[in-house]
């Protein structure tokens, strides 16, 4: 013993140190080693039993057969619950996801289903009942009676007086060929009594064409005089809504002097966006207020739909013709509109009122209950179902409308979530539709789906991101998705650049 405690207290301290470091790891290999490997808790291996696919939260198109890191931003890898469907196409849910979720249905219906067209736009006068006042002669204008913008004139209101040395004259050759008819009256040559006859009328005329009135020229005569300055009258009633002369300026033939609008019926120019052209048609009776008369509700029918889109606004001007026999709706005021219509499969929009009505072609404020001519132009009337209009409820069968929750719409594509029926748990699945035009809280179908079947109108959206976690077909991926080949645990850097 003496001799190896010798032998050892030679050894170097650091070969020392190195004999005690290994006795520990056998000792400790020997006390713990040995063992099998623990069995995971009981949580873990539930999870990862039931986990059939390991995805990324962040990026759930990569789908992993087991545990690791996303190959994209290194995250953990979380299980999915495997999907018992047995369909690639659908999502199964349990009773209590459905309600966590928040899941709705509504059965797929047909009806007749109302659009409420709002838009806006301003009210105007009515070109056709503008009348431009100028000068039938030249002269100069010693008078205006009406002298400022503004004024309300009256038919057969004085406007100007006018001097007009043709006027003058023709006043004179009136009254010349009056006095040779009288001189002639006694004469025996009836071509010479013709003649003198003639002249009157042709004088007569040409104060007409000259702008004189029947009155005035008929007291011309009766004074045997004419006058140096001839008074100009108003041919309608209406607004002077511009005066273009003065006092004392020389004025040609053909001259403005005023412009007057009659405003009893004015226009009111809509602006629809092309997309709701499907519910705009003539004829159709269209409500709107105004900012100076706020709840009030005025009403007037569509008249003119321009055939060009405004290509900056996208919109059409779309033109109604209203009454104003109180004057209360006056130029440039704006205007909130609400155009509503009942649109039938064929195209026809329902209107009771118009049954049987015959309307005015040019004119659709002239509705009649027999054939006859408009009052305005005078082009014969036409039966309402001529220009589109249904009077009652066809024996057709109403088309196919969901709510307007339903469809989650992308691009071009319009994706509606079923519920599949006879199956033990929910169980839904995608469908693309055809999506006819939207009316009010509904979107008409034109394919894809039959009455009677169940569409989601809530939840459509958790539904897809399951989809979509599951590699399954949804709204953004319509083939569905599966593993990138590459993106698998463990695989290196080389290995997915394909080297």
């Amino acid at each position: 013993m003496n001799r190896v405690t010798t032998a050892v207290g030679k050894w170097p301290r650091w070969f020392r140190w190195m004999i005690i470091f290994a006795v520990g790891l056998l000792g400790g290999a020997f006390l713990f080693g040995g063992g099998e490997d623990p069995e995971p808790t009981a949580d873990l291996g539930s999870e990862v039993a039931k986990a059939t696919i390991w995805t990324c939260a962040m990026h759930p198109q990569i789908q992993l057969p087991e545990p690791g890191k996303c190959p994209l931003c290194e995250m953990d890898l979380i299980p999915v619950e495997g999907d018992d469907s047995g369909e690639d196409t659908q999502l199964v849910m349990s009773e209590n996801a459905m309600r966590l979720a928040e899941v709705v249905t509504a059965p797929v219906t047909r009806q007749f289903v109302e659009a409420d067209v709002r838009t806006v736009g301003k009210v105007m006068v009515d070109e056709r009942r503008l009348r431009r006042i100028t000068a039938w002669v030249d002269g100069r204008l010693d008078r205006l009676f009406v002298d400022y913008t503004g004024v309300p004139v009256a038919e057969g209101d004085h406007l100007v007086e006018i001097y007009s040395p043709e006027l003058y004259s023709a006043q004179v050759e009136l009254i010349e060929s009056i006095k040779a008819r009288e001189d002639l009256k006694s004469s025996a040559v009836e071509f010479l009594r013709n003649s003198a006859e003639s002249t009157v009328k042709a004088s007569r005329e040409k104060l007409r064409l000259l702008g004189l009135r029947p009155e005035q020229i008929r007291e011309i005569e009766r004074k045997g005089a004419a006058d140096e300055h001839v008074t100009l009258y108003a041919p309608i009633a209406g607004i002077v809504i511009h005066k273009a002369a003065v006092e004392g300026e020389y004025v040609k033939t053909g001259s403005p002097i005023y412009t007057i609008a009659e405003l009893s019926h004015v226009w009111v120019m809509l602006d629809v966006y092309e997309s709701d052209l499907v519910w705009i048609q003539y004829g159709q009776k269209v409500s709107f207020e105004v900012e100076a008369f706020p709840g009030e509700h005025f009403e007037g029918r569509i008249a003119f739909i321009d055939p060009v889109v405004n290509p900056g606004t996208r919109t059409v001007n779309v033109r109604v013709n209203v009454d104003n026999p109180r004057l209360r709706l006056k130029p440039d005021m704006f205007v909130r509109a609400v155009i509503r219509s009942k649109v039938l499969g064929d195209g026809r929009t329902l209107d009771p009122d118009l049954s049987g009505k015959w309307i005015g072609p040019m004119h659709p404020e002239i509705v009649k209950d027999r054939p006859g001519s408009c009052d305005i132009c005078g082009m014969p009337l036409v039966r309402a179902e001529e220009l589109g209009f249904a009077g009652e409820t066809p024996d057709e069968d109403p088309p196919l409308v969901i709510p307007v929750t339903a469809p989650l719409i992308t691009g071009k594509r319009a994706v509606v979530y079923i519920k599949v029926p006879g199956t033990a748990k929910p169980t839904f699945e995608g469908r693309v539709v055809s999506l006819g035009p939207r009316a009010g809280g509904f979107y008409i179908i034109e394919e894809g789906l039959h009455e009677g079947e169940e569409v989601v109108v809530n939840g459509s959206f958790k539904i897809d991101s399951a989809m979509q976690i599951q590699a399954k077909p949804s709204m953004m991926s319509p083939e569905g998705g599966t593993p990138t080949p590459g993106h698998q645990h463990g695989s290196s850097s080389d290995e997915e650049s394909g080297q």
